[in-house]
């Protein structure tokens, strides 16, 4: 068995835990037809009673899938959803789980991840996420920096910090795969700094040079050093596309910068933030964008207490 087939059988077997007549639904689109097929077989073969539907890629991350996808999502109790746009924030998937469905996105996800980052010691990264989401509970102000210029406070007050630990046994439970981090949507409007992303952006892949924003009123003000790639990909969702949706910590030890955020925003000791919709983990934004960005070897203090230093997680 390849590292490739042991990771499937993990998403299948581990994560999503499956019961013999179970109904399954894997929603792929054209680029991640190979995955989608492979994960539809091992559904199969655990005697899940499945079906594989390939759409076409949507335009951007965070755009909603045809209704008739939405639809086939609410009747499962099982979903898997590779493609190459991310569905992790749609009213299509929310539905999904509130109709009790449990399941996974995997945004872009390739091979490499399966056989890699897929075959971490989950129960490792549940402690670990555990003990994180511990520390910031209660968590009013971050501040972050880097040496590359990254200097930004957030506002973290009343926000609930959720963890991804790649569990999904029990009906409404719901993760990105490959898993490894602690996430939580900042206070809007009460966030202000600059962030200096200098690894990945959804959208943009691996960054030829870093993206600098800055953050006012809880909102991406200036955005340098993306050719306008990214301010016109945010903006395709009006006024909240530039809300700062989310701040995550990765926390796989498994995980490598690669170039594509799925992988990337897990990898242990990093920071990611995003911006658009933030309204189905505990924000008040709802945009059809969300964009994921990497700060390496960050610095974070959480009223007061260093929680990562230099990007070593200290926990």
């Amino acid at each position: 068995m390849t590292r490739y087939e042991k990771g499937i059988q993990t998403i299948i077997n581990d994560c999503l835990g499956v019961k013999k007549g179970e109904r399954a639904i894997v929603v792929c689109d054209t680029p991640k037809r190979k995955i989608g097929t492979d994960l539809f077989d091992n559904l199969v073969k655990s005697g899940c009673d499945a079906s594989l539907f390939e759409i076409m890629p949507l335009r951007q991350h965070g755009e909603e899938p045809p209704k008739y996808v939405a639809d086939l999502l609410k009747q499962a109790q099982v979903f898997l959803i590779p493609t190459s746009k991310s569905m992790t924030h749609t009213e299509a998937r929310r539905n999904a789980v509130k109709a009790g469905a449990r399941g996974a996105t995997l945004p872009d996800v390739t091979e490499e991840m399966i056989a890699g980052p897929m075959l971490v010691d989950h129960k490792e990264i549940l402690k670990r996420n555990n003990k994180l989401s511990r520390l910031l509970k209660g968590t009013k102000k971050i501040i972050i920096t880097s040496k590359k210029g990254t200097d930004v406070e957030i506002n973290a007050e009343g926000r609930h910090f959720h963890e991804d630990s790649g569990y999904l046994v029990k009906p409404g439970s719901f993760s990105n795969l490959p898993a490894g981090e602690v996430y939580a949507a900042p206070y809007e409007g009460r966030s202000s700094g600059v962030v200096i992303f200098d690894a990945s952006f959804s959208g943009i892949g691996m960054l030829k040079e870093p993206i600098s924003i800055e953050i006012e009123k809880g909102r991406a003000s200036r955005i340098k050093g993306d050719r306008g790639r990214l301010s016109r990909m945010l903006d395709v969702a009006g006024y909240y596309g530039r809300n700062l949706a989310e701040i995550g910590i990765g926390t796989n030890d498994k995980a490598r910068i690669t170039g594509f955020v799925l992988e990337d925003e897990k990898v242990m000791g990093t920071i990611h933030l995003a911006f658009g919709d933030n309204s189905n983990f505990g924000g008040k934004v709802k945009a059809d964008v969300h964009l994921d960005g990497l700060v390496l070897k960050p610095t974070l203090i959480a009223d007061g207490r260093t929680i990562i230093k230099d990007g070593r997680l200290l926990i």
